[in-house]
């Protein structure tokens, strides 16, 4: 049995986090994503009285979870057993290197019936620079190397929920296209993000600039905006799934149902394989 290669570098993406900090975050995705799950609570018919928020970055999830107890997404969460009816897990389940393992770990955190919500970025995300760079590389120097952290399909994250035991499982996105007056702006803004490259397999080594400018040409001309400016995507890819209990809702079993359907339908009934006439 193989060990699977390991996909991120921990120590980096906590320097990178903290650099971002020091020089003041850019922000504005978390801040969108938390109005967006305050959108999300109002809309389910429940008070919670104690969250708990999974983040490096809690400020502007804190406005709307006042009083959340934040704990960093380290692989062993700093969370006590059955202690909220909340957990959000705010734009880190992207870098776990076991994001199965960090969704158990918060449905351990919840109390029955506690609500598990994780917003993480989706594999439409910056597709754009990835075409760019990954073109761009193979123009100038003839090969690839690991620049974008590859990104979950939102079938995949959502089966996640499953894995993870939670009920009433539901995966859906948002996608945010965001304007840039050029490429390299893009990139300071990932960089003020704490979202640099921390690929365990990336080059150790500057990219040469031959390969930066080439990526800023391709970026231009296939991905402009009016007035000059270029697009850039985020999608947001949104789980949310519930600490099983024994007051949801739960489907019927097969052969229980009291009417047939094609009562409910006004229809006629025809054996397997039968035709209806025209």
């Amino acid at each position: 049995m193989t060990t699977p290669p390991q996909l991120t570098d921990r120590e980096a993406l906590l320097r990178h986090r903290a650099r971002a900090r020091a020089a003041g975050p850019a922000l504005f995705l978390h801040e969108d994503a938390a109005l967006e799950l305050e959108e999300r609570l109002n809309e389910v018919n429940k008070s919670f009285t104690a969250p708990a928020l999974i983040t490096d970055f809690p400020d502007p999830w804190l406005r709307v979870l006042p009083g959340a107890k934040v704990v960093s997404d380290e692989p062993v969460l700093d969370l006590e057993p059955d202690a909220h009816d909340l957990v959000v897990h705010a734009f880190c389940l992207h870098w776990a290197e076991d994001p199965v393992g960090q969704i158990v770990q918060a449905a351990r955190a919840l109390k029955p019936d506690g609500l598990f919500l994780a917003v993480l970025f989706g594999g439409q995300t910056l597709h754009e620079l990835r075409a760019a760079l990954a073109e761009a590389e193979a123009a100038v120097s003839g090969g690839l190397s690991p620049r974008v952290l590859p990104m979950g399909e939102i079938r995949d994250l959502g089966a996640l929920l499953q894995r993870g035991g939670f009920a009433l499982p539901v995966a859906d996105a948002v996608t945010r296209k965001v304007s840039y007056a050029d490429p390299l702006r893009l990139m300071a803004d990932l960089r003020a993000m704490g979202q640099g490259n921390a690929l365990a397999a990336r080059l150790r080594r500057f990219t040469p600039r031959a390969v930066i400018a080439e990526a800023i040409a391709r970026y231009a001309t296939a991905f402009a905006e009016p007035g000059g400016r270029v697009r850039a995507t985020f999608e947001m890819v949104w789980l949310t799934g519930w600490k099983p209990h024994e007051s949801q809702q739960k489907p019927l079993r097969p052969g229980s149902a009291q009417h047939r359907l094609a009562e409910a339908l006004g229809a006629a009934e025809l054996p397997a394989g039968e035709k209806a006439p025209k």
